[in-house]
């Protein structure tokens, strides 16, 4: 018993909803499930039953009432004066039929209706006899063997049972309903305020406007509230990042233009191109740092083509000298910051680029409705093991493949940093050409 504890508990929670409102109303509805078939059960047995056997014990005395009678004077004469009295007093239908059968068998009426019939009916006649609840909607057809041939018997089905009992069933399964619309209809509107919230954080998370205003349970909306205070916070935050490093950008601009201008103006020679490669390389280095702080936070969402964009970040590698293989449906579109998105591709390409001879670049749409982008090359690779590792700002990986003497290793930060700020990701595997592989995906 206790090894398939375990497993008895962990089948149920893999049918228990995994929702909020699934979880929500399987607490409501089922309690008030369980109290309706209770009630109905105690309605059933302690009322129904035995109200219903009362009925059937009275129609079982007419009956052998009628059979007493029939007995003492079975000619036809007596007949006819026994049906009239039926009728007129106890409104009984009575017939003979001479030479006649009983049935053999009869369709069973529910809630054990029958069993109570067949019991009565069983202590107050000897002779055979058969009866049928279902034929007839408003009546019971009674039917018992005499020498004669079989006396039937026609009663009013009020006579034998309660009919309120399905008028209860009715109005308990119309409050069931009820209760259920009334539970539904509550948890959805309390489940819909979390549901918004987690599209405004969502939103805000891929850095798009956030036009959200808290309303639902006091719980959710002090939640809605906290949200709404970080979401400002952050923006504050972000805001004064972006002022601070527009002026160490023009801070840093200024003197590397004087520096320029210096070496434009001095006279040609070795040392003066090295101090020129030497401002060119603090220049780039600058952009990237300045590019990866800022993250292209700045820009609005729009949906733009991929190919078009895709051509432009691979002629660069191009010219940088790689062949470069191109595919991409014409059609295939995303929605992207299309400035940042070129940034993050043209890193990738560009770090294809200086590892390998031979590039591919694809980009198809997925069946959740996403785009997914795929730079192969055919350079050195990076082992498994430090995928992770080339993702890190600055980092370099000497050991596995030659840096970019330019690069200051902030080209895979920088765009796995912009494919998730549109709610994507970008990793890293094993390339069919031979080198490394990096995937981009982004949502829809």
């Amino acid at each position: 018993m206790k090894l398939r504890a375990p497993f008895f508990w962990r089948m149920i929670k893999r049918r228990v909803p995994t929702t909020l409102f699934g979880r929500s109303l399987l607490i409501i509805v089922l309690p008030v499930a369980v109290m309706q078939i209770a009630v109905t059960w105690f309605f059933f047995d302690a009322y129904w039953q035995q109200v219903n056997g009362h009925l059937t014990e009275g129609l079982a005395g007419e009956v052998a009432w009628v059979m007493q009678g029939y007995q003492d004077d079975p000619t036809p004469a007596g007949l006819k004066r026994l049906s009239d009295r039926a009728e007129q007093t106890l409104n009984l239908s009575i017939t003979l039929q001479p030479d006649g059968h009983l049935p053999k068998g009869r369709h069973s009426a529910l809630f054990g209706i029958d069993h109570a019939m067949q019991g009565a009916l069983s202590e107050r006649l000897d002779a055979p006899f058969w009866f049928d609840t279902t034929r007839y909607p408003a009546y019971v057809d009674v039917r018992v063997k005499v020498n004669e041939g079989v006396l039937r018997i026609i009663a009013p089905r009020d006579r034998a049972f309660a009919a309120q009992g399905y008028i209860f069933i009715f109005w308990l399964t119309l409050a069931t309903v009820l209760l259920t619309s009334v539970a539904v209809l509550f948890i959805r509107n309390q489940v819909r305020a979390i549901e918004r919230l987690a599209e405004a954080a969502e939103a805000f998370g891929r850095g798009g406007d956030v036009t959200f205003k808290p309303h639902g349970a006091k719980e959710v909306r002090q939640a809605a509230q906290a949200f709404l205070a970080m979401r400002n916070r952050i923006q504050r935050y972000v805001d004064q990042r972006t002022t601070l490093l527009a002026s160490v950008s023009h801070d840093l601009r200024t003197p590397l233009t004087r520096l320029k201008l210096e070496l434009a103006l001095a006279e040609p020679g070795g040392r003066v191109e090295a101090m020129k490669r030497d401002l060119a390389e603090m220049e780039h280095m600058i952009d990237e740092y300045l590019a990866f702080a800022r993250g292209e936070g700045g820009e609005a969402l729009e949906r733009i083509v991929l190919r078009p964009l895709l051509d432009d970040v691979s002629e660069g590698a191009a010219r940088a000298g790689a062949a470069v293989r191109v595919d991409a449906d014409q059609n295939l579109a995303a929605n992207a910051r299309p400035n940042a998105l070129k940034r993050a591709l043209s890193n990738l390409v560009m770090n294809a680029a200086a590892h390998g001879e031979h590039i591919e670049v694809a980009a198809h749409a997925t069946p959740a409705g996403g785009v997914e982008i795929l730079i192969d090359d055919d350079g050195p690779g990076i082992p498994p093991e430090r995928f992770e590792d080339a993702f890190a700002p600055f980092g370099r990986l000497d050991d596995a493949r030659n840096q970019n003497e330019k690069g200051v290793g902030l080209g895979l930060a920088i765009a796995r940093d912009v494919a998730r700020g549109h709610g994507g990701e970008v990793t890293l595997d094993r390339s069919p050409l031979g080198g490394l592989r990096a995937v981009m995906r982004l949502p829809g």
